[in-house]
Parts: C-alpha cells; structure tokens; sequence
C-alpha cells in the first residue's frame, strides 16, 4: 500500500540508495516521479500516433527515395527520401495549411564515423534529426538506424541511440552530477552495478570526476553540457546524435567537448548538428547540407571545399577608415571582372578592411589595388586566405560572405 501511495519514494530509493529526508530531497524526488509518468504519457502518445499513421497510410506511406537504398551492414545511419509536412492550424473556422520542414532527405552515415549534417537555420536539420531519432514519424521515405526502420522497429532504434540536445533540460539540478547518473542508469533499465561502473568511466571520460558529487545547479554551461555527453553515453549506444552540442560554450569548454567527442570513434557512430564550421572541418569524416529541406551537397570536407578551390579571400588592410568613400570604392570593387562578393569592416588598427572573394587572384587583386589607391587610401597589408568550408558551405547553401 505504501508503494502504491509514494512511487516517488521508491524510485528515490531505488536509484540513490536511501529514502528521500530533507525538504528539497523530497521535492525533487516528485519531480523525479513526475517526469517518468510524463515520459511514459510520452511514448503512449507516439506509439499510438506511430498505429494510427500506419492505419491510415498502409505499406505505401513511405515510398523508398530514390537516392539511397536500405541499409547494409556498414551503415549506422540510413535516411531515405525522408519528408515531414505539418499541418499549421487547428481552427475549424478558418483553413488549415501545410508546411513542408523536410522535402527530400537521403544520406548514410558508415559506421565508427561522425556525420555531419549542416546547413542554415530553418533549412530541416532539427526535424530530420527527430525522425532519425524516434520522435516524429516521417511523413514519407524511409530511414534506419543500426538496421532497424525508425517507425516499424522504434523500440529497437532508441535502444541503439545516445541523443543530446542543444540546451540544459534534461537534468535535475538538486541531484548531483553521479545521482543524475544513477536515476537515468534506472530508467535505461540497467543493473545497479553497471551503473557504478559507467558512471565512474564516463565521469572520468568528460573530465568530471572531481565534481561528481556536486550539485548540477552549480554547474557552468560547458560543464552541464559535458555531463549532457555522459548521460547519451550512459547505455554504451552504437550511435550518438548530437545536436549542436557546443552552442553557446566559451572556447575552453567548447575545445574540452569536441575532444571528448572526438574519442568516441570509431566505437560510435555520431551525427553532428553544428552551425562551427571549424569543428565539422575538425570532427567530421563526411558532411551534407541540408538547405530548404532537401540535401544539396555531399563529400567530405576535402571534397567540399574543392568546389571553390578556384576562390580566394584577398583580404586588403587599409591605413586609413574609408568614412564616406566607403560605400563608392566597395561598389566599383563589386563590379570588377573576377569578383563575386565584397565587404568592409573597420580593423582594430584603426582602417579598414576589405574582403574581396575572387576566382583570378591575381588579377581581381591588381584591379581592387588599383581602385583602392585610385580613391586616394594607402593600402597597408594584404593577405590571401585559402577556401575553407564555410566558404564551401556559403557558396553551396547560399547566403552572405562571412
């Protein structure tokens, strides 16, 4: 009777070893047994949305994409012709209308490897990363993880998947960093001593150690997110999904988390979210951008940044601001023959600076020269600057020289 009365005590118990005592104790051990019963309402809610969309769409609701096949054994991630349509509206006075998130999405993903998936904001990563992981159902293709199909075998995939999400939900600030640890081990349905023992490895491995026994409401930014980390981990998943793990971390914290990430492989299978064209260039063995829903690139970061192996940043110091003049000299560099983009920004010298992208350097670079001096500046450095991926990713998915 008395389990039937307190299950947030016996989940207390269970996964700290004692019965909940102080007055946040047994607050947070509420919350504890709130989230369960919020997670649990969570899966009835998708198992029954996953039946009623076979119901109502049969075997041909999601057609195979035409670019990629099922999954193969080398293959940790498969994703084809994936589509997502919501509908916006709910009123029944007033018409409903669909929005396409995702037209078009196939790429596979080798195991041991990390995948990256870039492209701007709104363009259907999030979404496609949530269809891949079990919580939305596709409105058409297909996609496996581990072999197993995303919608008919769902039970199966999140068993094999680790996921982490920009942000800090997802822990519980009263407990410590082990204790958050503990409680998740539990609900992963694993034995007590395998729960002591990954802790102590992935506590170690996210170089928090020394603070497992903190509160996480102490914790900076970069500290939560490390233990974000340990807790995908937790059930040793073959695949990982990390969304944007480093937004908003200070460059410290953020080069501690991608080394972390980067000794996963090839153990795991990672797919990287990320707006740091640096740390794709740095973690990712391929990459594909998504923009407007659909993959418009593919390669790794060598082969990508091939594509505008012919272009170069001359980036042109000046000795003196450009003031008014500015606006004059940037549209008659604009319309150099060679040149495809051009912008200015005051140095921290005191001048200016000017980035000119141009596919003959040494032309386009005579000319800007000339113009500048034309306009009467004196020109006290120039620098020419290799493609680097952002350019890659800039001159694929469009968008305003960075």
């Amino acid at each position: 009777m008395t389990a039937c009365l307190h299950p947030c005590r016996a989940r207390w118990r269970d996964s700290v070893g004692s019965d909940p005592t102080s007055d946040d104790e047994r607050e947070t051990a509420m919350a504890l047994s709130n989230a369960e019963l919020q997670m649990l309402a969570s899966h009835h809610q998708v198992e029954l949305a996953r039946r009623a969309d076979d119901w109502r769409l049969g075997s041909s609701a999601r057609p195979a994409g035409a670019g990629t096949a099922a999954a193969t054994p080398d293959d940790a991630i498969v994703a084809d012709g994936l589509r997502r349509v919501f509908r916006i509206g709910r009123n029944p006075l007033r018409p409903s209308r669909e929005v396409v998130a995702v037209e078009d999405v196939s790429f596979r993903a080798p195991r041991g490897t990390v995948f990256g998936l870039l492209g701007p904001n709104g363009a259907g990563k999030t979404t496609t990363i949530k269809m891949l992981s079990t919580l939305l159902i596709p409105s058409g293709g297909r996609a496996w993880v581990g072999g197993r199909d995303v919608v008919r075998d769902d039970r199966a995939v999140r068993r094999q998947l680790g996921v982490l999400l920009g942000g800090d939900r997802g822990l519980y600030d009263k407990l410590s960093a082990r204790d958050n640890l503990v409680y998740f081990g539990h609900l992963y349905g694993m034995t007590r001593a395998s729960i002591e023992r990954r802790a102590d490895q992935l506590l170690e491995l996210v170089n928090l150690r020394e603070r497992s026994d903190d509160r996480v409401e102490g914790f900076s930014r970069g500290m939560k997110q490390r233990l974000h980390l340990a807790k995908a981990l937790l059930h040793n998943p073959p695949v990982l999904v990390l969304d944007e793990p480093t937004i908003g971390l200070d460059p410290a914290a953020a080069v501690d988390l991608r080394r972390a990430i980067g000794n996963l492989v090839p153990q795991h299978t990672i797919l990287l979210t990320t707006h740091d064209m640096n740390e794709a260039d740095q973690l990712c063995r391929e990459i594909a951008i998504i923009n407007h829903g659909r993959i418009v690139a593919q390669g790794s970061p060598a082969e990508l940044k091939e594509r505008v192996a012919d272009e170069r940043r001359v980036i042109v110091s000046t000795d003196q601001p450009l003031n008014g003049r500015s606006e004059a000299i940037v549209d008659d560099l604009r319309h150099l023959s060679g040149v495809r983009a051009v912008e200015h920004e005051l140095s921290v010298r005191g001048g200016s600076q000017l980035t000119i992208l141009c596919a003959d350097t040494a032309s386009a670079l005579d000319a800007s020269l000339a113009a500048i001096r034309g306009s009467g500046i004196g020109v006290d450095q120039v620098r020419v600057v290799e493609p680097t991926l952002e350019d890659a990713f800039l001159a694929i998915a469009g968008g305003k020289l960075a």
